[in-house]
């Protein structure tokens, strides 16, 4: 009797799996929809990628004359700090401060793209110009969230502190 039911739900299952297409095998059809998480935090994206992006872009402009390469490249660092704030999207703070993280993160994605697109067309001046606008951007976030980092571009950054010996 045992037998005779193992038979019965294998004969099931052969039959429901030749009349239901891709029943008990992976076709390979599926859409994947990976979860998107953080993993770094919020302070190393800033110091690892915003900033070392923006002080790179400052030397890449600063160059006398700036050569077709360093263009490219200070697109690509522009580019990057766009996609930074993609990834600062992801890691929103849990509080009431939601609304506000996602209002500056899209701003300086945009002013990073309105960057990129001037040094694409390697005006100097309006990349320039950009690269204020995007500090403005980055300052008025860390006011928001209560940063103490300014960022000028531009600027010689201060002498480090002299250390006694």
């Amino acid at each position: 009797m045992r037998h005779y039911i193992q038979l019965i739900a294998m004969a099931a299952i052969f039959l429901a799996s030749a009349v239901v297409p891709g029943l008990g095998q992976n076709t390979g059809g599926g859409k994947v929809v990976p979860k998107l998480e953080p993993i770094a935090e919020t302070k190393l994206l800033m110091e690892g990628l915003a900033h070392a992006n923006f002080r790179g872009l400052e030397r890449n402009l600063t160059k006398n004359p700036i050569d077709d390469q360093s263009w490219t490249f200070a697109r690509g660092q522009a580019l990057l700090i766009a996609e930074t704030a993609n990834l600062l999207m992801l890691r929103p703070p849990r509080n009431q401060g939601e609304p506000v993280w996602f209002e500056r993160s899209m701003d300086m994605r945009a002013q990073a793209m309105q960057l990129a697109k001037h040094l694409a067309t390697k005006d100097l001046e309006r990349s320039k110009a950009g690269m204020q606008s995007l500090a403005n951007s980055c300052n008025r976030c860390h006011q928001s969230f209560r940063v103490p980092i300014d960022i000028a571009p531009f600027q010689q950054p201060a002498a480090p502190p002299l250390r006694k010996v």
